[in-house]
């Protein structure tokens, strides 16, 4: 089954916040939570400005990973009890991800909070120390369900998103 994405918004570059044009599509596999694929049409777009190409991807999508974003908040949030379709190397790697990246989402979203004059941050607010990792994003995003996407969000569209794909593993 194959879905149509298309934003209704302008969408501004992340890179430089001018217009994007339409390029053309791309096919974007997803796995839901009852272990079903799914194809997402999705558009590709280039800035007017910098030439740069983007990937209008939707809410439910994180950028570079198989699985819809539902399915590894929930493991995420409970790695114990959750129902979703996925061996265990997959859910371990979403765990080594999180824990590997959240320091740095800390830091974007942080950056982002005091660039839009959204408030004042305490100063032991982003150090290690001062939580586990899901208490310390759930200070910035909450941790009512959809937390992963007001991680993602805000830091995609700022071009902050750190790419994450590898064609081989170093150790």
């Amino acid at each position: 089954m194959e879905f149509l994405v298309r934003g209704a918004e302008r969408i501004p570059s992340p890179c430089c916040g001018k217009d994007m044009l339409v390029i053309g599509t791309k096919n974007r596999k997803a796995i839901d939570h009852l272990g079903q694929g799914k194809m997402y049409n999705i558009r590709r777009l280039r800035c007017t400005n910098c030439c740069t190409i983007h990937h209008e991807l939707p809410d439910f999508l994180v950028p570079y990973k198989r699985y819809e974003l539902e399915c590894i908040e929930s493991v995420l949030t409970n790695p114990s009890n959750h129902i979703v379709p996925a061996d265990n190397s997959t859910l371990s790697r979403w765990h080594g991800w999180f824990h590997k990246f959240v320091d740095y989402w800390v830091g974007c979203l942080t950056s982002i909070v005091i660039r839009t004059n959204q408030g004042n941050i305490p100063l032991d607010f982003t150090s290690a120390g001062s939580g586990t990792a899901l208490q310390r994003i759930g200070r910035l995003a909450g941790d009512a369900n959809g937390w992963l996407a007001r991680i993602v969000r805000p830091i995609v569209n700022i071009n902050l998103w750190a790419h994450t794909r590898s064609a081989f593993i170093v150790q």
